[in-house]
């Protein structure tokens, strides 16, 4: 694989594999209409309006830049409502990178999250995986489920550089499989990588020992299939014994091992939409029933039939080693610049984004200010840039109403594959700098409006005091007339 990059005298710098050739024009608002428009979004970066962000950083999903094959290949789509040859088309690409003869289509990832649960899931069931994400829990613990994280114990040390942070403990697997005993566990889901703290990979060997460890017990293997890519490439440069594979080829070994895969589109393939794909007929059938109730006919289950073109053609690109290397070199070049000044950050780079450690950031603040959530309100105001909270706001409350503070408080500043330049992610490393430099500066916030599930999506929150009316004085003053 040849990560791509080009030297500058001492400095080594990521090369952009791509030419752009459609454009969005971006505003920034001022700095004291950015502190309006942060407190009229209830301090919840998913509130801003698109209009009023100059760098959107929030996600990865559904955002990145589609190729001109793809874009080509949605002009093919066949919309039939049953039959579709688009349908066909994509299946093959899925059986082409993945070895899979079956596929039910779903409009996103956190619909095959619902599937699978429906399928799978009764009360009192224990569902153990590396790490959790917020609407997969959420499927599970509705119907009465319990979720277990087992992550390995350097997955939630920031500074460790564990090249596989998101590796399962797999003596803590086993002993929970004996203890809750096998025929309460449905599956095991594996998050490659892992969302929640920091987009940290897993090896190829882990993933196979949790395969094997379930085939032993007779438990089904899942695995999240979303952030695969990213995860395909550390596999390919950090992990000794498959720096001779390609990717094709750790892939295929990887999906052979799983009973069951699943995955959103709107990260794996760059485009929009979803599915599950497995070998295993029987276990397909027991999901069948629910694509056209939940979401719609087998042939395009809930997704526009460009998109499902779109991901075909997507697959492949993914496939490609000078593609799949893009996103984690400049995730490592704003992580790398940031380090070096002094910035607390998740490390070693992960995939998804570089993740700021809040915690740290704002050392003293206490969980229930909600250090993550108020240094992405932080960061708006600073530059107009709009990250996500990946803290104890995208927690959900306990059973008794208590709080459940995450284990990591983290700021997400996601990089959209095929989006930013490389002038925009040092604008951005620059304002983070800034804020740095001023966090004493910034406040906590608390609950206006705290919604019983999902809240990060749609709750507002209000800051503790005056400090960001000071925080947007002191910019202010130290940038004058700059916006």
């Amino acid at each position: 694989m040849s990560e791509v990059k080009f030297y500058c005298k001492d400095q080594q710098v990521p090369l952009e594999m791509h030419k752009v050739r459609v454009v969005q024009k971006l505003f920034l608002p001022t700095v004291e209409e950015r502190v309006a428009k942060m407190n009229a979004a209830g301090n919840n970066t998913f509130l801003l309006q698109n209009k009023d962000v100059f760098m959107d950083m929030l996600t990865d999903s559904g955002v990145n830049a589609m190729s001109d094959n793809q874009m080509a290949a949605m002009m093919q789509a066949d919309d039939s409502y049953a039959g579709s040859e688009t349908c066909n088309r994509l299946l093959k690409s899925l059986e082409d990178v993945f070895g899979t003869k079956y596929f039910l289509p779903a409009h996103q990832g956190r619909a095959c999250e619902n599937i699978l649960a429906e399928a799978f899931v009764r009360p009192g069931d224990v569902i153990p995986m590396n790490f959790h994400f917020t609407t997969t829990k959420a499927h599970i613990t509705r119907l009465g489920g319990r979720v277990e994280e087992l992550v390995c114990l350097s997955g939630l040390d920031p500074r460790n550089t564990d090249p596989f942070k998101g590796n399962f403990d797999i003596p803590r697997l086993e002993a929970l499989i004996k203890e809750v005993g096998p025929e309460h566990i449905p599956f095991v889901r594996i998050e490659a990588g892992t969302n929640l703290i920091g987009g940290q990979p897993l090896s190829l060997e882990n993933m196979l020992q949790v395969a094997a460890l379930c085939k032993q017990y007779g438990i089904l293997s899942v695995l999240d299939a979303s952030l695969l890519q990213d995860n395909l490439y550390f596999i390919k440069v950090r992990e000794a014994a498959c720096k001779d594979m390609t990717i094709r080829e750790i892939t295929r070994k990887l999906a052979d091992a799983m009973d069951l895969i699943y995955f959103s589109a709107r990260k794996l393939g760059f485009a929009r939409g979803g599915g599950i794909i497995s070998n295993n007929e029987k276990l397909i059938l027991k999901m069948k029933e629910f694509i056209p109730l939940f979401e719609g006919f087998l042939t395009y289950g809930g997704m526009e039939v460009r998109s499902m073109e779109a991901i075909a053609v997507g697959l492949q690109e993914t496939m490609d080693e000078e593609i799949i290397c893009q996103g984690p070199i400049f995730i490592e070049q704003l992580v790398k610049e940031l380090d070096a000044y002094g910035v607390p950050m998740i490390l070693p780079a992960g995939g998804l984004g570089a993740h700021i450690n809040a915690s740290e950031f704002l050392e003293g603040m206490p969980h229930d200010q909600y250090p993550a959530g108020a240094l992405a309100a932080a960061l708006y105001i600073a530059g107009g840039i709009r990250g996500m909270e990946r803290g104890t706001i995208s927690e959900q409350r306990n059973e008794d109403g208590t709080e459940r503070y995450a284990e990591l408080e983290l700021l997400r500043l996601a990089c959209p594959r095929r989006v930013f330049t490389l002038s925009q992610i040092k604008y951005c490393a620059d304002r983070v700098k800034w804020l740095y430099d001023n966090r004493k500066l910034i406040g906590g916030l608390k609950w206006e409006d705290e919604p019983a599930v999902l809240r990060f999506f749609f709750g507002r929150l209000k800051p503790l005091g005056d400090w960001q009316e000071k925080l947007a004085a002191k910019f202010r003053a130290d940038f004058g007339d700059s916006l």
